[in-house]
């Protein structure tokens, strides 16, 4: 198999459709805190202590942007997911980057995972998928009601050595052209990080059963693929924070956006109106009142 065409990984974690369409919609740098913790794991603070102790407002969560979570280390990415919902599961397309926490090199863990998954033939380095998104991917489209995701594809000369001969149809997702490809199940689950309430999984490991499937190159995503399985809580309506895994090892963090149901739903969520579709724990979330 070509090694270029294991680049799709990128658009199946986090499309990357550039910063300036989703950042600086809300001025003001949030005030979200964060408890203490050290570099040993053991060092780490429990997720509910934090949410008791450090609550985050409403109206700080309305000022969150890509930007913002990329000058996050990855501790505080975990605190800052761990102290959200799962709010409703999306519907419709949504844009979105990858999350590169402050102090990481940029570089994936994805090498060093696929390296570990036999069958696949695959030999790249983790820098690689660093510029993939942009090539490939233009984002993802909710089917809510189908609770099926599909993955918008901007260029297929990349996975065109996967997918052999043959033309595949294009369609219209919110008035432009683009390839849907590597379906997944949309469904309430448990979150691999934070098991006190649920996120919203999207998961490829059986998207061989879902309609419209193609086995090349959709079978690339799947369970015998890669076994990527992605997780979002939402930050607000029509902005979600996501954690990538492929074969259950994190890969990255990312972001899923759509500008318009963010400013549709500012007033109700900052008034308290969104809920949870996923299970809240039992554990009650708190959230701070200003």
């Amino acid at each position: 198999m070509n090694p270029r065409t294991v680049l799709f990984l990128a658009a199946l974690l986090a499309p990357l459709s550039g910063c300036d369409k989703i950042s600086g919609w809300f001025a003001g740098k949030p005030a979200i805190a964060f408890a203490p913790y050290g570099d040993a794991y053991a060092s780490k603070p429990d997720f509910a202590q934090v949410e008791y102790e450090y609550p985050i407002p409403l109206k700080e969560l309305t000022k969150v942007t890509p930007q913002y979570l990329a000058s996050l280390n990855q501790e505080e990415l975990d605190q800052i997911y761990a102290r959200l919902g799962s709010g409703p599961i999306p519907d419709g397309p949504f844009d979105g980057e990858i999350v590169f926490p402050r102090g990481s090199s940029g570089k994936l863990r994805a090498a060093e995972i696929v390296g570990g998954l036999k069958g696949l033939g695959v030999n790249f380095k983790g820098r690689m998928l660093e510029t993939a998104g942009e090539a490939l991917w233009k984002g993802k489209v909710f089917y809510r009601d189908q609770k099926i995701l599909r993955n918008r594809i901007q260029d297929l000369a990349v996975l065109r050595p996967v997918i052999g001969p043959g033309d595949i149809p294009k369609i219209d997702v919110d008035g432009k052209d683009a390839w849907l490809l590597f379906p997944a199940k949309l469904y309430c689950g448990q979150s691999l990080i934070d098991s006190r309430r649920e996120s919203i999984i999207i998961d490829y490991a059986f998207t061989d059963e879902l309609p419209g499937y193609r086995e090349r190159p959709d079978f690339l995503a799947g369970r015998r693929g890669l076994r990527v399985r992605d997780e979002i809580r939402m930050v607000r309506p029509g902005l979600y924070l996501g954690r990538a895994y492929m074969d259950h090892a994190f890969i990255l963090n990312f972001v899923l956006s759509n500008k318009k149901l963010d400013q549709a739903g500012r007033t109700e969520f900052e008034t308290g109106q969104v809920k949870d579709e996923c299970w809240s724990g039992t554990q009650k979330r708190i959230v701070a009142a200003r």
